[in-house]
């Protein structure tokens, strides 16, 4: 074979090398993943960016692509693509567990066995560890500085001399307020006459958590149920809100990430996970304001110290196989 062949083989093989690592995700010569990284992602614009620009400070061989929208968005775009032939991402950081457990039912998920979970609290992930809790978003009472009364549990929201004057997300919209539907009407102290009292009480169901933190934060009504970091920063910020954790517990949301099973970079797609779940990856979520699904990052700034949460116990499988009647039923009740 003549030189100048033989050097062309090499080239073309060389090239070949390179477009399948760029592919598949190989190692770099640092042993760190490089290639493409599909993220879909239902945080909001400000914590998607700076979650991206922080995994790349570690990793910046990989390159981030992101396709960012609301939770039942990304669930919509993800099940068009399977029926379509299969979705381009590798990886996903979602509001809640239930839309994992779903993809996981669906056998969408691949199985991490080696995440880094030492620390973590084991309700905080799945027991297959196909999906990992990044933080706990708790709902809680929020309540105008204005009120004349204040309410210490649930149970209280319910009483004559709140009629009226309460807000609350209406889980066709929200996922957080799927989770506490799910959550509190499998409580015996709570269950389905609870909501039912509610809108005996003349509560109103609006579309999202920010609808609630308008109504309480302009006085429309007095009290509403809201999720943690939403009212403590808008108080930070001089709204007249107050935030109660109420007595009987709070229900709460994960925002977990998770790797498609169909992953074409699963080198990165471990890496992502292994930054979320990482110190570094937890003590962001602190700084972005957020309570860490791993206690030993810190507190954020407006969480008061000491503070004590007791979370309410989820059913997360059980939530999701329920989840089509509960919103029915909620449906049925608040007429929206």
């Amino acid at each position: 074979m003549k030189v100048a062949s033989r050097r062309r083989l090499i080239l073309a093989a060389g090239l070949a090398a390179i477009i399948v690592a760029a592919a598949t995700g190989a190692q770099a010569p640092d042993g760190k993943p490089n290639g493409k990284l599909v993220l879909y992602t239902s945080q909001p614009e400000r914590d998607a960016s700076q979650t991206v620009a922080a995994f790349k400070r570690v990793y910046p061989a990989v390159e981030v692509e992101v396709f960012r929208s609301g939770t039942s968005e990304v669930m919509a775009k993800l099940a068009a693509e399977f029926s379509g032939g299969g979705s381009k991402a590798d990886v996903l950081l979602l509001a809640d567990a239930a839309s994992m457990e779903s993809l996981k039912k669906e056998g969408r998920l691949l199985a991490y066995p080696d995440a880094k979970v030492a620390g973590l609290d084991s309700d905080t992930y799945d027991a297959d560890r196909t999906y990992f809790g990044s933080k706990l978003i708790t709902t809680g009472i929020a309540v105008n500085t204005s009120a004349k009364s204040r309410p210490t549990s649930w149970a209280d929201l319910v009483r004559p001399e709140y009629k009226g004057q309460i807000a609350m997300p209406s889980p066709l919209y929200s996922g957080a307020a799927a989770i506490m539907l799910g959550t509190m009407t499998t409580r015996p102290d709570l269950g389905w006459t609870y909501f039912e009292k509610l809108k005996a009480a003349d509560a109103v169901a609006v579309r999202g958590n920010g609808a609630v933190l308008t109504a309480v934060a302009n006085g429309e009504k007095s009290y509403g149920v809201l999720v943690d970091f939403m009212a403590f920063n808008a108080k930070a910020k001089g709204s007249p809100i107050d935030f109660i954790f109420p007595m009987e517990g709070t229900p709460a949301v994960t925002e977990p990430v998770a790797i498609l099973k169909t992953t074409q970079n699963a080198p990165a797609a471990r890496a992502f996970v292994d930054f979320i779940l990482s110190d570094e990856g937890q003590k962001l979520a602190v700084s972005m304001g957020y309570i860490p699904a791993r206690a030993s990052a810190g507190s954020p700034a407006w969480l008061p110290p000491g503070t004590k949460i007791k979370l309410m116990n989820t059913d997360i499988p059980r939530v999701v196989q329920s989840n089509s009647a509960n919103l029915k039923r909620f449906a049925d009740i608040f007429g929206n």
